[in-house]
């Protein structure tokens, strides 16, 4: 608690608001900052106990403002467990987040598509999720004022802000599905066989990320809403060789409408 209260403090001192909302950018998907009123930003540098990410297409910023008149603050690069972090270095801003003020947490991915009705660029908005990492962010004490010992899952995606995502959804120009998201550790990408069995087990998309941030923020009551980009696909006749250079590609032919779902999901 004694890092997380640090952190907040030092971020505290750059504003002079509380932000409504937190919000998680994946990979590519940072178009949600040409449209946010931004006051401050902060290298994750300079904020104690913060980690630094080491993704090339990850910007590495805290960005504090409005967006769709609602205060705001803006994860510009996120962490993953493949880069060497722990899970609650992972997960450390989400508690950073929780003391700022914040009462719900929008998250976006890049995502691998299992689900056969998928396309590249699709949107997939997500319902639920099969967490296959090997750690977990809770292990260890538990943080007794910020959450429960065994803090329940039962709708880690809120059910109210997949039904008012989905409304918007009919009124978007691209195709937006809901689904379950399965993570993985990474960083590789999976096998045809790993792929198979994904699919098997009940995952329309697979990613490396996301799944973290919903159990600490869940463990703290906050409601989540995450998004998929599908950037690839992962099912037979449709497997094909990934490089970064086609997902970047793909979430950047999909970030428009990400940025539109997004935007008027705060309205």
């Amino acid at each position: 608690m004694k890092n997380i209260k640090e952190a907040v403090a030092y971020i505290k001192n750059q504003l002079d608001f509380k932000p409504e909302a937190g919000i998680i950018l994946g990979t590519g998907l940072g178009g949600l900052v040409k449209i946010m009123e931004v006051e401050k930003e902060i290298p994750y540098d300079d904020i104690p106990h913060f980690p630094v990410s080491t993704v090339e297409s990850h910007h590495g910023k805290l960005l504090l403002g409005t967006l769709n008149g609602k205060k705001v603050v803006v994860m510009q690069g996120r962490f993953h467990y493949y880069e060497g972090y722990s899970l609650k270095q992972v997960t450390f801003p989400v508690r950073v987040m929780k003391l700022l003020g914040i009462k719900q947490l929008f998250v976006s991915n890049a995502a691998g598509g299992l689900n056969t009705n998928f396309q590249i660029a699709d949107l997939m908005i997500l319902n639920d999720h099969i967490n296959l990492q090997p750690d977990n962010p809770l292990t260890g004490a538990n943080y007794d004022k910020l959450g429960p010992r065994f803090p329940d899952m039962s709708q880690p995606y809120s059910r109210k802000l997949i039904k008012k995502g989905l409304k918007i959804a009919l009124t978007m120009e691209c195709n937006v599905h809901q689904g379950v998201y399965a993570v993985v550790p990474g960083p590789n990408l999976e096998t045809p066989a790993e792929y198979k069995y994904l699919s098997i087990i009940g995952a329309d998309a697979v990613g490396m990320s996301t799944v973290p941030e919903v159990i600490v923020a869940r463990h703290m009551d906050i409601p989540c809403f995450a998004v998929s980009v599908i950037t690839d696909l992962c099912y037979p006749g449709a497997i094909e060789e990934v490089k970064i250079e086609k997902i970047l590609a793909a979430a950047a032919k999909a970030e428009p409408f990400l940025t539109e779902l997004m935007s008027k999901m705060l309205e």
